[in-house]
């Protein structure tokens, strides 16, 4: 009844709420009657109503089953990648194939959420861990995401109305939609509530599940197929609106509903109240301006997400904190020079080549060259090398293969924070933009150190923690990318980071800042080698683990959060570069950080080159294209390390 009286109340205060404003009094007393009012109740406003309450009700019924089909409290849609891969095959059909996408949007988004619910099932194993689910299904959306937003900026005319849709929105100018996803819809909770006791006997086990005579596999195929028509419907119909999966369902247990069919129907009900909610909480903070409801979804979902990641998290076996590595390094009188030369020739080969013609040497000296590609080329590689070293020295200290600012959501507060001192105070020059992503940098580690300390930095729930501030972080960038009203190709370039059009200006000053930092990453390479055998051996020698870690943690943020403030949000240079290096000179910091250095600056630079020559004269960010070999390497990492 509690629902029921919520959904009542919220659907009164959102159709009361759009440009042509009354009262709920004036709603309730003239809806009834000829005139202007009850036209655009109608037309208009319910309904977006309706499509709120039935996608809001899918999303959060799909994820009562995804949770009971992998055994696994943080499964939903948006966890496991199935709205990135759904919109992906929307974004794809739209640009290659519109007249499909015209007449089957919703065979469309149903073959992207396919596709995309085999690849986590295949590279989570047979086991299906709560945990190797809930990273493969992240791992998976960055990629479906970076190849969607790589899609967006190409095609820019073919993808120009995609972008606030891909962020979630409950416009609707007619019933259309409804009237579209709504038999879908009832049909797909009519089979799950059928299903109800079948899946009951299947939550006590697979192997209890046979011994009473069920057919799991079959069980297993029509509740993936159900579920995968809800979040591919919702898709089609209204974008991708991401933890209403995940939030419903634990609010309904929390309540103590137990049973699969009361599980379904009460997860329906909270599922339509929380996106309402959102969608009117939305409508409220930015009156005749759309902010995605999205987005609103996230900015609850993601503290939910950690906070499930943190019971979770506990529950798993520690495991061995292993970094992985050669024990065979090769020679640094080799390995130095060699990087060196190789980066040496892709910054020569970046200078003169702008993907139509080479230039000279003296050609350098043109403004073409000298006042544009030479002073990103030069950010490029100072950036790549900031990352790495970050990277490097987060996976030193928090010993954990996963640890970079992109993964532990660093990259992600950091950019919001950046962003809203650049949105919110219009009047700070933009040498300021550094300030508001350091102090988003050290919040989302202030949250990670609070979260995870106690458990002595369990690397699992690092990763996990890092999953949900990266989820809040974007939310957040994308609700100021609406605010501002900043077009939709600059917002795309911004999210995905690039290094487009950096000033000698910003060269000097990001060189000045890195040449600060440099000497305290090097002093901190022997405490982190002692630290590598274990905080007990490293007390014993007289070093201080406390404040060597939190220096080192200092350190590592400070430079992520530099990098992200001249180039956005490129993520996996901090996870890549180490994990090479590491492969080639071994574990000791000192070698590794100027290993790992050169490797950063040279994929960074190779990113960017490939991303403004491979397309000429349309470009991709250096982030997407870095996202596009770091998302593979990440799955590799994980089916390889348990």
């Amino acid at each position: 009844m509690t629902g029921l009286f919520l959904l009542f109340f919220v659907s009164l205060i959102n159709l009361s709420q759009g440009q042509a404003g009354f009262t709920i009094v004036e709603l309730i007393t003239d809806v009834w009657q000829p005139g202007r009012i009850q036209d655009i109740i109608l037309e208009m406003r319910l309904p977006r109503l309706v499509i709120g309450i039935l996608a809001g009700g899918a999303l959060a019924a799909s994820g009562v089953l995804f949770q009971t089909l992998t055994n696994n409290p943080l499964a939903s849609a948006s966890t496991l990648g199935i709205n990135s891969g759904a919109f992906f095959a929307v974004v794809f059909a739209a640009v290659f194939f519109p007249s499909w996408l015209a007449q089957f949007s919703f065979l469309v988004a149903f073959a992207g959420a396919v596709l995309t619910t085999i690849f986590v099932l295949i590279l989570a194993g047979k086991e299906l861990n709560p945990v190797r689910v809930a990273l493969t299904g992240m791992i998976i959306t960055l990629l479906f995401s970076s190849l969607t937003a790589a899609l967006q900026l190409l095609f820019e005319n073919e993808t120009g109305g995609l972008f606030l849709w891909g962020s979630g929105t409950l416009i609707q100018m007619d019933w259309s939609g409804t009237i579209f996803a709504a038999p879908f819809i009832v049909i797909a909770i009519i089979l799950a509530l059928l299903l109800g006791k079948s899946l009951d006997v299947l939550a006590l086990g697979e192997d209890m599940a046979r011994s009473l005579g069920q057919s799991t596999d079959r069980l297993k195929f029509f509740a993936w197929t159900i579920g995968i028509t809800l979040a591919a419907v919702v898709v089609s119909v209204v974008g991708v609106i991401g933890f209403i999966g995940l939030i419903a369902p634990h609010i309904v247990r929390l309540i103590g509903i137990t049973g699969h069919r009361q599980l379904i129907i009460h997860s329906f009900l909270w599922g339509s109240v929380i996106l309402i909610t959102a969608d009117s909480i939305a409508r409220w903070i930015q009156p005749g301006q759309e902010i995605p409801v999205g987005a609103m979804t996230a900015l609850v979902g993601g503290p939910w997400l950690m906070f499930l990641a943190y019971k979770t998290a506990k529950q798993q076996k520690r495991g061995e904190k292993t970094l992985g590595g050669t024990k065979k390094p090769v020679s640094k009188k080799l390995v130095y020079p060699i990087l060196a030369v190789i980066s040496i020739i892709m910054i020569y080969v970046s200078f003169s080549y702008g993907g139509v013609a080479w230039a000279s040497v003296d050609e350098w000296f043109s403004p073409i060259i000298a006042e544009f590609r030479i002073p990103r080329v030069l950010i490029a590689f100072i950036v790549g090398v900031m990352l790495a070293i970050s990277g490097m020295m987060l996976q030193g200290v928090l010993r954990n293969p996963l640890a970079d600012s992109s993964i532990l959501g660093i990259t992600s507060l950091g950019g919001a924070g950046a962003m809203m001192f650049l949105i919110l105070f219009p009047s700070l020059p933009a040498a300021w933009m550094p300030v508001g992503a350091i102090i988003g940098a050290f919040l989302a580690l202030v949250v990670i150190l609070i979260s995870a300390w106690r458990n002595g930095l369990q690397p699992i729930l690092v990763a996990l923690m890092g999953i949900s501030l990266s989820a809040f972080g974007s939310a957040i960038i994308q609700i100021l990318v609406v605010k501002a009203d900043l077009v939709v190709a600059a917002a795309l370039v911004w999210l995905s980071g690039s290094t487009y059009a950096k000033t000698w200006d910003e060269v000097q000053i990001v060189f000045i800042l890195f040449i600060v930092l440099l000497p305290l990453a090097i002093y901190l390479t022997r405490s982190l080698d002692a630290i590598a055998f274990g905080d007990e051996l490293a007390t014993s020698h007289g070093l201080n683990v406390y404040r060597t870690r939190l220096v080192a943690l200092i350190t590592s943020v400070t430079f992520s959060a530099i990098a992200v403030s001249f180039v956005g949000t490129i993520g996996f240079i901090g996870l890549l570069a180490p994990h090479m290096a590491r492969r080639i000179v071994g574990f000791n910091h000192l070698p590794l950080l100027i290993t790992s250095s050169l490797l950063g600056g040279i994929l960074l630079v190779a990113a960017d080159f490939i991303g403004r020559t491979v397309l000429v004269p349309k470009e991709i960010p250096s982030g997407l294209v870095v996202a596009l070999i770091g998302a593979p390497y990440l799955l590799y990492l994980l089916k390889k390390t348990k």
